[in-house]
């Protein structure tokens, strides 16, 4: 699929990655350039679409989730400095 750009910077999105996306008219993208040159093109969504995602019967309290973020930090460091 290709799209040609105007002399105002401007390309359409083909019907098919609209489609794909599921974008309509007001609908806002991102752009996010990779060091290998490559870039991509993604729906900017707002986080209230991913309520409900998830299904668990375990309700998580703040203090498990600041316990997994801080062992999260942790394995991380020590992934570092094996580096």
């Amino acid at each position: 699929m290709e799209s040609a750009i105007t002399v105002k910077g401007q390309a359409t999105i083909p019907k098919a990655v609209r489609d794909y996306l599921r974008l309509k008219p007001g609908d806002r993208i991102k752009f996010f350039m990779h060091p290998d040159g490559s870039v991509v093109l993604l729906p900017k969504r707002p986080v209230s679409t991913l309520r409900g995602l998830l299904k668990s019967k375990h309700k998580v309290t703040i203090e498990e989730m600041n316990a997994a973020v801080v062992g999260g930090a942790a394995s991380g460091a020590r992934r570092d400095r094996r580096k």
